[in-house]
């Protein structure tokens, strides 16, 4: 079956959202999603949307750039930080006039909270900078542009898996998509094709992000000859709930929550002690593993590893339950504590993608580091990469990135489809696509695709984590190309065509295997330490070789390393002292 649209948007989370919100303005616009659009992952983000409104204490939009390079360890693009600070303080306030229901100040103002690596007058102190709907942030934003774009009239294909996209040199014309309900492949012609797929954390064991993100649109887009971007750069956030990897919010350490080892010591006061538990999150995750190594962790039962305390008892029933309340559930629910009550036992779990799918500000992908851009193909959310987060993103900037970056690319889509045309498909443009289908419903069973996920992501936990050594990874991209080997032999044993989830988490499984073989690969090939990618046998940050991106693609089945350049254009690039 085909379909034809202005535009076609892969991933209803909240870069998608606002994205076919301002593009359904003037275009005929579909989004894809292989979930209903309220289950996308952006409603797991809880703490805050940082924007410099100024409500509680004196910011600044240039402060909050400055905070972005800085937590970004100078990789960060800076005119990219310095328009994403900007245009978030308009964007929050956008969402609140369509409806978002923020937390208020007693005076009626959008209330803010502290937040991670968010300093006032360039790193002098914290700031109030998030602004908050309780934890409970990113379900909201996604509830407010939903309903927008029902109004909107945007037609939406929920239950809809991507498997391939439509790339002829360096123009897009649209998708092939697998209908779950059905089995059914559907062709999707369009001017433009933005890709909001989220991230790929599971390619890792213990993580924050939810099953369904496993990388659809990097992936998809790099087997058709477009680069990735510092996928060497992945982020460990330090407050997953031990041996589970769900989110704690750092709204709690926001709120004046504590991290203490097992001397009931607040250890962050070695590590940053000028922001202590609010500094940035790639520093927090480390300071936790060093106070686990060195015999200060709490210790856990044979099947969990050694963790650290949150605590949040001081801060009272009262404002737990009133700022915090997803939290105290969730604490209560997994953990058997109440948090009003009782520290939370928490240990790093892997949360963010920095890198990923290479954009300008619209949100255009580029085709290599000198510039070129792909035509009718756009990315935006954390399956893209701008520069905004450099080696680590900095707490609220991801729903700061997908609502000013999918906003920015809605707009330049709507404009650039007036006057664009229809591209005509060469042959069945089904064809690559049913060939892997029919190859994963043909022949013998092989190795079993769970074990295959297990390996990888025991893989990438122990050897491509929060601390990383040449000559593991150098194993772990050698096991992950044998992995990637027996995966060819792997087959559905479900053969029903009705939501069939067999097929579907085979598909996504080969999506984790691609990423996670490229991730280890520019990881080993980036000897320093910078942000969230920390080297133990190259323990400095080395600007004279390595201030510039990655840009990888996947060529006969190999990684090809290239660079760009990094925009350092406004502060120049300096140690990391908090």
């Amino acid at each position: 079956m085909t379909h034809e649209y202005d535009v076609v948007i892969i991933g209803a989370g909240g870069a998608g959202l606002y994205a076919a919100l301002e593009a359904s303005k003037q275009a005929k616009t579909a989004v894809i999603s292989k979930l209903y659009p309220i289950r996308s992952h952006t409603g797991a983000a809880q703490g805050g949307i940082g924007a410099a409104l100024g409500n509680v204490e004196e910011d600044k939009p240039e402060w909050h750039a400055f905070d972005t390079v800085k937590g970004g360890d100078y990789l960060t693009d800076q005119k990219a930080a310095c328009l994403l600070a900007d245009e978030a303080v308009q964007a929050v306030y956008d969402l609140e006039n369509r409806g978002l229901p923020f937390s208020r100040t007693p005076e009626g103002r959008i209330d803010q909270r502290r937040f991670g690596g968010h300093t006032r007058n360039f790193g002098e102190a914290p700031v109030r900078r998030a602004c908050y709907a309780a934890d409970r942030t990113g379900h909201m934003i996604l509830q407010t542009l939903y309903q927008q774009c029902i109004k909107n009239k945007v037609s939406f294909f929920n239950e809809f898996h991507a498997v391939d996209v439509l790339i002829e040199g360096h123009k897009c014309a649209g998708l092939v998509v697998i209908e779950l309900a059905t089995g059914e492949l559907h062709v999707f012609k369009s001017k433009a094709v933005l890709f909001a797929t989220g991230g790929f954390g599971r390619m890792f064991g213990i993580t924050s992000n939810a099953h369904a993100n496993t990388g659809d649109g990097p992936a998809l887009v790099v087997r058709r000859g477009v680069p990735l971007e510092d996928m060497e750069f992945f982020q460990f956030h330090p407050t997953g709930i031990r041996g589970m990897g769900i989110l704690i919010t750092e709204g709690v350490r926001g709120e004046g929550g504590i991290l203490r080892n097992n001397k009931n010591e607040r250890f962050m006061e070695h590590y940053a002690p000028k922001l202590l538990d609010l500094a940035p999150r790639d520093m927090i995750a480390r300071a936790i593993i060093t106070e686990i190594r060195g015999g200060k962790g709490i210790k856990g039962d044979a099947a969990i590893d050694d963790y650290v305390h949150l605590d949040a008892t001081h801060l009272g029933r009262d404002v737990i339950e009133a700022k915090l309340p997803e939290i105290a559930d969730f604490s209560r629910t997994y953990l058997g504590i109440d948090p009003a009550e009782k520290p939370m036992p928490v240990h790093p779990t892997a949360h963010y993608a920095m890198g990923g799918i290479p954009t300008d500000m619209h949100g255009r992908v580029f085709a290599d580091g000198e510039g070129n851009l792909f035509e009718g193909l756009y990315a935006a959310g954390e399956c893209a990469c701008v520069s905004v987060h450099g080696a680590n993103r900095l707490g609220t900037n991801s729903l700061v990135d997908l609502i000013v970056f999918g906003r920015r690319a809605g707009l330049h889509i709507a404009d650039f489809v007036k006057k664009a045309e229809l591209s005509p498909l060469s042959g069945d443009a089904t064809e690559p696509a049913q060939t892997i289908v029919n190859r994963l419903f043909n022949g013998k069973n092989g190795p079993q695709p769970e074990e295959l996920r297990k390996t990888m992501q025991d893989l990438m936990m122990q050897d491509v984590g929060i601390y990383r050594g040449g000559k593991e990874m150098a194993d772990a991209v050698k096991k992950l190309e044998d992995l990637r080997q027996e995966y060819r032999e792997v087959r559905v044993k479900d053969r029903n065509k009705s939501f069939n989830t067999n097929l579907l988490e085979i598909l996504e499984l080969g999506n984790l295997l691609d990423l996670a073989y490229i991730s280890a690969t520019c990881a080993l090939n980036r000897t320093e330490i910078r942000g969230a990618h920390a080297r133990e046998d190259y323990p400095e940050r080395d600007d004279d070789n390595w201030l510039k991106h990655t840009l990888a693609w996947l060529r006969d089945d190999r990684v090809e390393i290239d660079y760009s350049t990094v925009d350092v254009s406004v502060w120049e690039p300096k140690p990391r002292k908090y």
